[in-house]
């Protein structure tokens, strides 16, 4: 890494489980864009999320505090005004900061709709906004096309709706701050683009948008039960999933072109990941929050000047980005949070919404085993994901195990 401190960029998407990846070997999906970045890059293969749900893993994402020791438990906890983010030092370190997208850990009515325009339009306030300087974001609401946006640029102090889909738009407005806005000839910057996609509604993607295989000839993957009702959803949800996630590589690409295009001879740090993954049928499971690998799996790319491609085994979670973050700006090796051979996982509540996960379980994972534990302790699930990479046989009732599992669970549980 040269003299000066690099700008730094995190491309943070929503729901897309690292298996579903060109690079990753995922034969439904084109993305060519993010395999191109994966060619320069290191590829921390492991990768996980601290926890497989949106408001729990953006809390730890921004704080590198796990949940709930960051404030946020529950689905519709608010990160506390007083929570100590990233933002906050890079600011320290002379960066100017900026945040684009999906906030998704601001105050929320449980009234309102979860989804639809008056959640879109939920304002987050200034002072609630992690300590980003630059903010052009919405609280929630999942409108995948025409958004509404607002914050600090001049004509966004109430929301806007924007025409075009989110990560297009999102795309927009980095390019407007990079040329003419917050950014423009203010190195050293960081900047958040958070995009929703390709979090359900699936299959917004605009029409003309590559579609990927038809329904009844995508790969599923092995542990997906066959010839049934959850087979038949996977695939219904599959396809529109693939959509999105085909377009949203575009618009990936179109930030990548910005940054690189309107850097300066700093050089750039590029984090490509995302908050959670998605069960989309796998052990009969849907949607998110549970502790297998399609839920807590997740993409981690980090493009760094002077750093050449490569495959990293390590055991890390995007709970370590704000301490890599740091490391950047400093011009020093980051040292992870996690630092050992395992990466912890967690739900620290059940979240009340339809198809997700049933109950309260902490774990820690390696790229070799698994253990989760639930509430009290117990063992739930142990997996050998060296000979069991699809997780079908749960070992933590084999007689054969225990010592393993206690030795684990001793150290971590």
């Amino acid at each position: 890494m040269g003299k000066s401190p690099p700008n730094i960029l995190w491309i943070v998407t929503t729901q897309w489980r690292a298996q579903a990846c060109g690079y990753a070997g995922d034969p439904n999906v084109r993305t060519p864009r993010i395999d191109a970045l994966a060619a320069r890059s290191v590829n921390y293969a492991q990768a996980v999320t601290p926890h497989p749900f949106g408001p729990m893993a953006r809390a730890a994402l921004l704080t590198g505090v796990s949940s709930p020791e960051n404030g946020v438990k529950d689905y519709f906890d608010a990160l506390p005004r007083e929570a100590r983010t990233v933002a906050h030092d890079l600011r320290e370190r002379g960066y100017t900061t900026a945040f684009f997208g999906k906030w998704g850990v601001g105050k929320r009515d449980p009234a309102v709709p979860l989804v639809g325009e008056a959640a879109a339009k939920v304002v987050v306030p200034p002072e609630e906004r992690g300590g980003f300087e630059f903010w052009a974001g919405f609280e929630g609401g999942f409108l995948l096309n025409d958004p509404w946006l607002h914050g600090t640029r001049k004509g966004l102090e109430a929301p806007v709706r924007f025409t075009g889909y989110q990560p297009h738009v999102l795309h927009d407005q980095f390019h407007h701050a990079c040329v003419h806005g917050a950014l423009a000839g203010r190195d050293p910057w960081f900047a958040v683009i958070s995009i929703e996609t390709p979090h359900p509604p699936y299959g917004a993607a605009p029409p003309g948008s590559s579609a990927g295989p038809a329904e009844g000839s995508l790969a599923l993957r092995p542990n997906v039960p066959r010839g049934g009702v959850t087979e038949d959803r996977a695939r219904r949800e599959l396809s529109g999933y693939i959509r999105d996630i085909n377009e949203t590589d575009r618009a990936i690409g179109a930030l990548i072109d910005t940054a690189d295009r309107f850097g300066s001879d700093r050089g750039w740090v590029v984090v490509f990941t995302s908050v959670h993954g998605d069960m989309h049928g796998s052990h009969g499971r849907l949607r998110k929050g549970w502790p297998h690998e399609e839920s807590v799996r997740v993409p981690l790319l980090v493009r760094e000047p002077g750093v050449g491609a490569r495959r990293d085994e390590s055991a890390i979670s995007i709970l370590d980005l704000p301490a890599m973050t740091r490391g950047w700006a400093d011009r020093s090796a980051p040292k992870l949070a996690g630092g050992q051979a395992f990466a912890r996982i967690s739900m620290p509540s059940v979240v009340a919404l339809p198809q997700q996960c049933d109950r309260v379980w902490r774990g820690v994972r390696s790229s070799t085993r698994k253990l989760v534990l639930n509430e009290d302790g117990t063992p739930w699930l142990f997996f050998d994901l060296e000979r069991d990479p699809f997780e079908m046989k749960n070992l933590a009732g084999d007689p054969a195990r225990q010592g393993e599992i206690e030795a684990i669970r001793s150290q971590f549980g």
